[in-house]
């Protein structure tokens, strides 16, 4: 062999290795950011006022009738998945959840029955949040003042606004597959650079109106065969990320844990990305989705794109709601 050619061979595979090393190499980690910072983020992505002054309703505006026509497209196959996660009726560790049968045949009932009280903000149930759950220097989104949540609930945007439900093309970013992990570890922010790596991968890339979910493998991460808590720690869609997704014009981000990476890092502002995407952007959020099934059907497919369908229950007034998502293939 000559030179030359030994010379060649080695060069391809360093370069070769290189390439590799920077596929698998961890993103950098996001600036430090600081209250400032976040307000001048919630002036530019602001969506205060494009779909007129007493708009209640937010991206959702986004999800036109084409857009529905272009979702109902998508289904080929007739599969369709659900995105929320099984609990038992009452949860003793943190109550938040009880059923209470009322009628059963062995009271002599001709039917059964039962009442439910169920606390579902937080990090255990798939639920919707509508326009007035957040709030940012006395203000909801398009100027609402935060004083419109009252004990008897909210005067304006509740979840009643959103009552039509979503029916539109949704797409998974499956970020533990992206970087080759079964999940992603406590404390992993989501940046827009994984969001552009993933379109760059499976060759989607995200469209006004569409539904965006992010993976991070909160169910498929157990501890002694339980799910574990996510009260202290979290992987999560870093604030950083939110300009990507304005750009885009996404109307609803759902993710498998409650939205935001905690620690946020953001000094002054305890979440963030909540904040700034409901607040700023009237972003529908979709927290605590189960993704897991749908990850693996998105690859037994090969599809990352689909249906996707949700509708909350209209409580007028209410924060959110307890949802049920579908992902149709």
């Amino acid at each position: 062999m000559s030179m030359q050619i030994r010379f060649m061979s080695v060069w391809m595979v360093l370069a070769l290795s290189g390439a590799a090393c920077a596929q698998n190499a961890p993103a950098a980690a996001p600036a430090p950011l600081g209250a400032k910072d976040i307000d001048a983020m919630f002036t530019s992505l602001s969506n205060w006022g494009r779909w007129g002054k007493d708009d209640q309703r937010g991206t959702l505006n986004l999800v036109t009738p084409a857009k529905r026509k272009q979702a109902a497209g998508l289904v080929k196959e007739g599969i369709s998945v659900s995105l929320a996660h099984d609990f038992p009726a009452v949860q003793k560790a943190d109550n938040q959840a009880q059923m209470v049968m009322t009628m059963t045949i062995q009271k002599g009932g001709p039917v059964a029955m039962d009442e439910w009280r169920i606390f579902y903000h937080g990090l255990s149930y798939s639920h919707m949040d509508s326009l007035c759950h957040a709030r940012y220097k006395d203000k909801a989104f398009n100027g609402f003042p935060a004083a419109d949540a009252t004990e008897a609930g909210c005067v304006s945007s509740g979840i009643e606004q959103l009552k039509d439900g979503v029916f539109s093309r949704g797409i998974l970013i499956d970020v533990p597959r992206l970087k080759g992990v079964p999940f992603l570890a406590t404390g992993t922010p989501v940046l827009a650079s994984d969001i552009e790596a993933w379109e760059k991968k499976t060759g989607l890339r995200i469209e006004p109106g569409d539904v965006v979910l992010v993976r991070t493998g909160r169910w498929a991460k157990r501890s002694d065969g339980k799910e574990v808590n996510l009260q202290g720690g979290s992987p999560g869609v870093h604030v950083s990320a939110l300009p990507l997704l304005r750009n885009r014009d996404v109307a609803v981000l759902g993710t498998d844990v409650g939205l935001d990476v905690t620690p946020a890092g953001v000094e002054g502002v305890v979440i963030p990305t909540h904040t700034v995407a409901i607040a700023s952007m009237g972003l529908i959020i979709i927290d605590n989705t189960d993704l897991e099934a749908l990850a693996e059907t998105a690859a037994r497919l090969n599809r990352w794109e689909f249906l996707f369908t949700v509708a909350p229950i209209p409580v007028k007034g209410s924060t959110g709601s307890v949802v049920n998502a579908i992902a149709t293939f």
